[in-house]
């Protein structure tokens, strides 16, 4: 039962891989296609191993950090490469550090991930910046989308996607919040934005083309999150403070220096003097 889950994350481990290879050999649109449907595919399998290891009760924490690093190479360093390959290669060494910011980045989120998860407990609501799986979403719907168009550099050029990777990238290392959807439960709202939310992909894969409806579904997250965060984001700030401050523990006092056995016994030589004049005194006025 342990292992079930262990083997989506590793199956999203090998769509990784998957993709790598196809982004490293021909540079072709049909390899750059299958690479991010790959990529597509490991966000399925990484979707489920959770639900799976919470379904069988099997969750630990050697599943979680094995998560981390899956997610890693299926999200971090397969887009970075297929970004790269599919068009910021006629950027030379700026191509280049602009793949490898977006997957350190990556790595920095994740391992953030990690500490928070391990500090808190119950059921999050909100992510602390984008996740990763869904900046490589983006991504992979781009790729998807402008598939047919041939070219990306003739087609949109490649500084704006240069300029999509950092933004990405940056919104991962964030404190932007982003919802989990964990607290959405199986009644009418919920039913109500899933049917909207299906409506609006039929109606873009209709009047414009399926292609993009990944690209409209992933833009629509990013552009919630920020606005959510431009109008609650202060608010949200000022709470977790106030709560911080209110649970904060005041600083035990600070301990008095003990006095050394020596210092106790050093007396003043002239109130030595003054105790052995008196002794003398008192002797000598007994009868």
């Amino acid at each position: 039962m342990f292992v079930l889950p262990n083997l989506f994350t590793v199956s999203s481990i090998f769509c990784g891989v998957y993709s790598i290879t196809l982004s490293a050999g021909e540079p072709t649109g049909e390899n750059f296609y299958r690479a991010a449907v790959a990529i597509f595919f490991g966000s399925f399998f990484d979707a489920f191993d959770g639900r799976v290891a919470r379904l069988t009760r099997t969750q630990s924490d050697f599943g979680v950090e094995l998560d981390s690093l899956a997610d890693v190479i299926s999200f971090g360093v397969a887009p970075a490469i297929l970004v790269y390959k599919w068009a910021l290669t006629g950027m030379g060494i700026g191509g280049i550090v602009i793949s490898a910011v977006y997957a350190a980045c990556g790595a920095i989120r994740l391992a953030r991930f990690n500490v928070l998860a391990h500090a808190e407990s119950g059921t999050q609501r909100y992510f602390v910046g984008l996740p990763i799986p869904l900046a490589a979403g983006m991504l992979v719907a781009l790729v998807i989308a402008l598939n047919s168009l041939g070219s990306p550099a003739e087609a949109v050029g490649p500084w704006p996607i240069a300029a999509l990777v950092l933004a990405l990238s940056f919104l991962m290392v964030s404190t932007i919040h982003y919802r989990t959807f964990k607290e959405a439960g199986l009644n009418a709202r919920t039913l109500l934005v899933f049917l909207a939310v299906i409506a609006v992909g039929v109606a873009v894969a209709i009047r414009v083309r399926p292609s993009l409806v990944l690209l409209v579904y992933f833009s629509c997250y990013i552009l919630l999150g920020l606005g959510e965060e431009l109008l609650f984001g202060r608010r949200r700030r000022a709470a977790a403070r106030a709560t911080a401050e209110a649970t904060e523990l005041p600083a035990p006092p600070e301990p008095e220096e003990p006095l050394l056995p020596a210092e106790e016994d050093e007396v003043p030589l002239e109130s030595a003097a003054a105790a052995g004049a008196s002794g003398s005194d008192d002797g000598e006025n007994d009868p």
